[in-house]
């Protein structure tokens, strides 16, 4: 209750657009998620980078360091960057 005796006006939530006469809402505050995207981009970039290495040392004619890499890659990595994406 305010001091006045009314009950305090809660601030809207959502506009409703009217320029375009569309009825969809956009929030009034918008969060940046830049943080989030630049963590998934870096899980991404290790993936790259792994299976970039695996390759090489397969081509380089590798038979230990290649398969361990592309593994790691393929079925930790890129499950991990999918969930944290």
């Amino acid at each position: 209750m305010a001091s006045n005796g009314r009950r305090a006006i809660d601030p809207p939530i959502a506009y409703i657009d009217t320029l375009f006469d569309c009825s969809y809402t956009y929030p009034i505050m918008l969060k940046s998620e830049s943080g989030a995207r630049s963590r998934a981009l870096v899980w991404w970039g290790a993936v790259a980078l792994t299976l970039l290495a695996g390759y090489a040392d397969l081509v380089r004619g590798g038979e230990t360091l290649a398969p361990i890499l592309l593994v790691v890659g393929y079925c930790v990595l890129i499950p991990a960057a999918i969930l944290k994406s």
